[in-house]
């Protein structure tokens, strides 16, 4: 999983987390859902193995964390999902594709579900692994 650096060392992997990105989405089993929308709250976790900020300490090097947070609410809007399943996963397909992301961890939870019971939240959370560079 890690590769070895110049020195012998190994390089680190190093993982990037965005907690609690709230964001207004039409995606659901119910047609009301679909059309009306509802917020969904997403955490996403994703491993990099190649990323030069560990020893360059520069900001270009690394990855941006709004671009994160700009990426996965376009995935979000872009097509309406039944599922929440079929929503983190390809989440989770195109951050291994626009980042190199080893493995990915897409979490989408809705804090007030179509459910007649109290709960607080019904959260769906898929890990993808991706293939190193």
């Amino acid at each position: 999983m890690n590769d070895e650096d110049e020195d012998g060392g190994l390089e680190p992997v190093v993982t990037i987390e965005v907690r609690g990105l709230s964001l207004y989405t039409h995606h659901g089993v119910g047609a009301a859902e679909r059309e009306v929308g509802q917020r969904l709250v997403f955490d996403v976790t994703f491993d990099v193995e190649d990323c030069a900020a560990t020893v360059t300490d520069e900001v270009e090097d690394t990855i941006d964390y709004g671009d994160v947070c700009q990426y996965v609410a376009l995935a979000a809007s872009e097509r309406s999902f039944k599922t929440l399943e079929a929503l983190c996963a390809s989440i989770a397909d195109r951050l291994i594709e626009r980042y190199g992301a080893t493995g990915v961890s897409v979490r989408a939870a809705k804090p007030e579900p179509p459910i007649p019971l109290p709960v607080e939240e019904v959260a769906v959370e898929v890990f993808k692994e991706g293939t190193p560079d």
